[in-house]
């Protein structure tokens, strides 16, 4: 299968099911088989990924991503041994971090109920035309990038982390702060945000906020 298949809902599907890391073998750089360059979505996919894990608390090493020939048998043993102990130095995902398992859940969730949205950014405007390994490199470390990820992913991530507690029950502002570790003045600008597309509303009977 072409690494390019390898989409932002496999990943993260695969952390929600309690692995503790990924890694994404493709073929090299600039040697394609197909005339996609499908490689080069799988190493954007791969970069925003890492950019979503850390904002969420999560090791961007729990992900990785590595280029070899059919012919590269000792390398991908080489690789995996490495990522394998990478892993095992980590320890399971979520306690390292400091993550309990409740808090770890809604955060993943929020991600997964985003994927069909930011599929669409990183094909509209975070995918670079330019296909070369320095490019992307250069773009998806840059201060452009930070910028356009700040303003089309955080707002919907807390956002969708704030929705995906409410299912459960609905729940005061401390109880919110507490349960997904956002101080009260970025919550409350998010609740603020929530209520203005008709996610969630306040509910003055119970004094507490629940899902729209």
């Amino acid at each position: 299968m072409c690494s390019g298949r390898v989409d932002l809902a496999f990943i993260f599907r695969a952390f929600q099911s309690g692995q503790d890391g990924v890694f994404i073998g493709g073929c090299k750089l600039d040697e394609c088989n197909y005339i996609t360059h499908g490689n080069y979505d799988a190493l954007s996919n791969v970069y925003l990924s890492r950019k979503i894990m850390a904002h969420i608390g999560l090791n961007p090493e729990r992900l990785r991503i590595r280029f070899m020939s059919g012919a590269d048998g000792n390398l991908l043993a080489e690789e995996t041994d490495a990522f394998t102990e990478t892993i095992r130095s980590l320890g399971p995902i979520g306690q390292a971090e400091g993550l309990d398992a409740r808090a770890l859940k809604f955060k993943l969730e929020s991600v997964r109920q985003l994927v069909p949205y930011m599929k669409l950014v990183e094909r509209e405007r975070l995918r670079f035309p330019a296909k070369s390994k320095a490019a992307y490199e250069a773009f998806f470390t840059s201060g452009e990038f930070d910028r356009l990820f700040g303003e089309l992913v955080i707002d919907k991530l807390a956002i969708g982390q704030i929705t995906a507690l409410l299912k459960e029950k609905p729940l005061s502002t401390a109880q919110m702060a507490d349960a997904l570790g956002l101080n009260p003045s970025d919550l409350s600008r998010h609740i603020n945000a929530s209520s203005r597309q008709g996610f969630i509303r306040y509910d003055e009977g119970q004094k507490c906020y629940t899902l729209a």
